[in-house]
């Protein structure tokens, strides 16, 4: 499968200039945990979109920027995602901000402790295959000491910010990925930052879905006409990353549709799919999540994911790629 990197920027670690006063902090190789930021600056005014998941990334983030981007030095506002903590966790290091999220984003925030993922992290070793796929996702991260900084400001639908002379829309297009998930556009610089909507040559997981409202949300993304997309995970695109991120949704869809019409376990299922060239795709593993958030959607099941259930499943299915 070709790369979906954009052609003007290297995928490497740390700050990148996309011109206008925008910028891009990127975290190879975008796998659990390793997302992407942004920032937008005009004169002394700076917004950042996102922070990172732990306190050390974060603290390393913002001291490059506020290196190279004098407006850096006081960000007002923070705009945050969705609640993932790779997305939030680091808010606390941003004093005296705005924190900007959906209203749904909020409350997934005021009920997602930091807690929770350190004593999960700490366990880890006595948890047998379980624990060894998860300190393959989390084991790189410090999650002591971390405190929950929940939006000040949230909003439904849309939202427009003044940052200096420049203009950031939030568009509203969860529940998606997560309940609350937005986009970050900023037109006059002809960039978008996307969140979790989109993962760039790694595979999206689906933990809230519908799966329709994240098809239309990469519809959203190409309709913005942006140059330049930020994904929340992986190698700055264009809109051809909105539309491989779509293709896969369908296919999962539909996939899973068949075998769910059929009297398939969603195990099974996820068992079964062919991915094809999206099986080069990091972290295939999360066909797992996408068939289980899939079938309880078909089935019209509002309840909540078995998430030690499904990291057991992409535990399995993992070790088995690697053999």
């Amino acid at each position: 499968m070709l790369s979906l990197a954009h052609p003007r920027f290297a995928y490497r670690k740390g700050l990148h200039d996309l011109g206008r006063g925008a910028y891009a902090w990127l975290q190879p190789d975008g796998s659990w945990g390793w997302s992407n930021a942004g920032l937008v600056a005009d004169g002394d005014r700076a917004l950042l979109v996102d922070t990172l998941f732990d306190l050390r990334l974060t603290r390393a983030m913002l001291d490059a920027m506020r290196a190279a981007v004098p407006a850096a030095a006081r960000i007002e506002t923070l705009v945050n995602t969705h609640s993932n903590g790779d997305h939030t966790y680091g808010n606390s290091l941003v004093a005296g901000a705005e924190i900007v999220a959906t209203r749904a984003c909020a409350e997934e925030m005021a009920h997602e402790s930091p807690a929770v993922l350190a004593n999960f992290s700490k366990q880890a070793p006595a948890l047998g295959p379980l624990g060894e796929y998860v300190l393959h996702c989390f084991g790189a991260f410090d999650f002591d000491g971390i405190e929950a900084c929940l939006p000040t400001r949230t909003f439904e639908g849309r939202l427009d910010l003044a940052v200096g002379r420049k203009r950031v829309e939030l568009h509203q297009v969860g529940p998606a990925h997560t309940r609350g998930d937005l986009l970050a556009h900023v037109p006059g610089d002809g960039v978008v930052f996307t969140g979790d909507i989109l993962f760039v040559d790694g595979t999206p997981i689906v933990w809230a879905g519908p799966i329709g409202n994240w098809i239309a949300a990469c519809d959203r993304i190409a309709a913005l006409g942006a140059a330049i997309v930020v994904p929340g995970h992986g190698p700055i695109t264009d809109a051809r990353g909105a539309q491989a991120v779509r293709a896969y949704l369908v296919y999962v869809r539909d996939e899973a549709r068949k075998r769910f019409d059929a009297g398939l376990s969603a195990r099974d299922a996820a068992l079964d799919i062919a991915l094809g060239d999206w099986s080069a795709w990091g972290d295939a593993e999360r066909i797992a999540v996408n068939v289980a958030t899939l079938y309880r959607e078909f089935a019209g099941d509002g309840g909540a994911a078995n998430v030690v259930e499904l990291f057991s499943l992409m535990g399995e299915l993992w070790r088995d790629r690697r053999r």
